[in-house]
């Protein structure tokens, strides 16, 4: 079991796990998550000379209660934030982050140095994405810029604004050294996404046929935690 420390970032909470290193691991979780989930990747990399920082992001873990801040533009400031508190403190930082983790993570950290980075299930796309919803809920641009928002019945909110800041912030640029584990039913991000996305920026993809978007199932689990091992 690693050794877990929590504490403020800033006005964040924060957990570290792992003894003393020069080598850290971020950790972003995503919608629906929170910052002890880390423990189980932890558990792999620790033993390996890393530490594993994570923490809870606006509506999620200590936060509960700020889930109309979990949104780019209060998100990616945060990230910012702990980067820096990190590098100041680790020699070497690398990247874990799952879902629309690794969106905020690709907005937030597309100008500093990454030693490596490993993305889950990752939303690479969030203007296609959410284009993506509003044609699984009959709804046009038109009518959403008026509405402004628009409540779904698959529980997902659209918002005129969220959709021009991803249309005003494409990811056009990455220099991370990058590796992606994606699951052949991903509901959320196209294959032909990922595709584009690991040619754009010479990420290697491993992809589970049979897996999901969460990774959640005792096998799915399993090759998570076979391709963590070899890629680490």
């Amino acid at each position: 079991m690693c050794s877990a420390t929590q504490f403020m970032v800033h006005h964040i909470p924060a957990i570290l796990y792992g003894d003393s290193s020069d080598n850290l691991f971020l950790y972003i979780h995503g919608k629906m998550g929170r910052k002890e989930e880390a423990v189980r990747f932890a558990e792999i990399v620790c033993p390996e000379g890393h530490q594993v920082l994570s923490m809870d992001l606006p509506g999620h873990g200590e936060r509960a209660g700020e889930m109309e801040r979990f949104v780019p533009w209060e998100v990616v400031p945060e990230l910012q934030a702990i980067y820096g508190f990190a590098g100041q403190r680790w020699e070497t930082i690398n990247l874990y982050a799952n879902s629309i983790g690794a969106y905020f993570s690709l907005l937030a950290f597309r100008e500093v140095k990454l030693e490596k980075s490993l993305f889950i299930s990752p939303v690479l796309d969030m203007e296609k994405l959410i284009c993506d919803m509003m044609g699984w809920a009959g709804v046009t641009q038109e009518q959403l810029k008026e509405a402004g928002e628009i409540h779904t019945a698959f529980g997902e909110t659209l918002s005129w604004s969220y959709l021009t800041y991803a249309a005003e912030h494409r990811i056009t640029e990455w220099d991370s050294p990058t590796a992606i584990l994606y699951a052949g039913h991903d509901y959320l991000t196209a294959r032909e996404t990922v595709d584009d996305f690991a040619k754009r920026f010479g990420c290697t993809v491993m992809v589970m046929e049979n897996g999901e978007h969460w990774f959640h199932s005792e096998e799915q689990l399993a090759v998570l935690d076979a391709w963590l091992r070899k890629e680490i």
